[in-house]
């Protein structure tokens, strides 16, 4: 659902761009020891940050596989959102794909500068701060079975997924620098993206029971019936950086080549005819900075997934240090 430069004007992404800053600003904040709520953050304190960083790489390893969705010929990929906050809380969340979102943009052109902040609003902020509250939170405040959890998942996945969809034909009506008709692009991008909701619900519903056996501490809003013990992470955030790892350098191979979910209903919209580029003077701007930036444009090597991984996970190693220097002075 990354939204490329030629379906954003320069209007909407003025505007997605402030929400999507003021979004973040307000997440970091309710971050913060003193604004935390009684939810994950609580119980990992200082060790947010390596939590954020091990889930981000595994969320950006796992952007990589696209599964094809039968009798369509297209494709899509787990956005992570639910997957995140149902380990973090939505706020921590929030900022983890953020990050995963701006590392793709700029290292990987994966998305247009231009449209990041509707990409933001559209991937990061109706999952983690609509979905996941409004949909996955609900259906897990009493102890979850394995039914429950993958309940939960595909209804919130497909909600967060549909409202994308949703903002997505909005942004693109708003912004009309494309032919595409609102009427015929949003009848193709609802119900091929529920299909891909779907999948990402299995999927992020398949990952949360693994936890909930295994480590269900590591969750935020499932209440298991054994007693907690303390929250010791090591073990289970190496593991999950080890998945990450082998996503991203092996199975990623294995992703789909057909186009993903936008490219696909945008394809039937225009009758085959890509989104012309825009020409004026912002938008080339924004190509060129992009340019310059995107080392491994389209993920054009092997190692992407793991360089991708190793920068998420250094940025949790410097945010660690910088938190933990902060608490060494009076």
């Amino acid at each position: 659902m990354h939204m490329s430069d030629a379906l954003v004007s320069p209007t909407v992404f003025a505007v997605a761009g402030a929400a999507s800053l003021t979004l973040l600003g307000a997440a970091i904040r309710k971050m913060q020891p003193a604004n935390r709520l009684s939810h994950a953050t609580d119980r990992y304190d200082d060790r947010i940050v390596p939590t954020m960083g091990a889930m981000g790489a595994f969320v950006f390893a796992a952007q990589m596989i696209n599964f094809a969705i039968p009798g369509t010929g297209s494709s899509g990929h787990l956005i992570g959102g639910i997957l995140l906050a149902a380990v973090l809380g939505p706020w921590a969340a929030f900022v983890t794909l953020c990050s995963v979102l701006l590392l793709q943009c700029l290292l990987f052109a994966d998305g247009g500068f231009m449209a990041l902040g509707c990409n933001i609003l559209n991937m990061a902020a109706l999952t983690c701060l609509v979905a996941y509250p409004l949909v996955f939170r609900p259906l897990m405040r009493h102890a979850a079975s394995p039914a429950r959890i993958f309940t939960a998942s595909m209804l919130a996945s497909t909600v967060g997924l549909c409202l994308g969809a949703t903002a997505v034909t909005l942004e693109t009506e708003w912004s009309g620098i494309t032919a595409l008709p609102f009427g015929r692009f949003l009848l193709f991008m609802l119900p091929i993206h529920l299909a891909i909701g779907i999948g990402e619900g299995l999927a992020t519903g398949a990952v949360l029971c693994v936890l909930r056996h295994y480590k269900p501490e590591l969750l935020a809003d499932v209440r298991c019936r054994r007693p907690r013990t303390r929250f010791r992470p090591g073990r289970a955030l190496a593991a999950i950086v080890l998945a990450a790892l082998l996503i991203g350098g092996s199975f990623s191979w294995l992703a789909s080549s057909q186009p993903d979910g936008l490219e696909w209903a945008i394809e039937r919209t225009s009758g085959g005819n890509d989104a012309a580029p825009a020409t004026d003077a912002l938008h080339r701007t924004a190509a060129t900075f992009q340019e310059t930036t995107a080392l491994l444009p389209d993920y054009d090597t092997s190692l992407a997934g793991l360089v991708g991984c190793g920068i998420i996970l250094l940025a949790a190693w410097g945010g660690t240090q910088l938190l933990r220097a902060g608490r060494r002075q009076p």
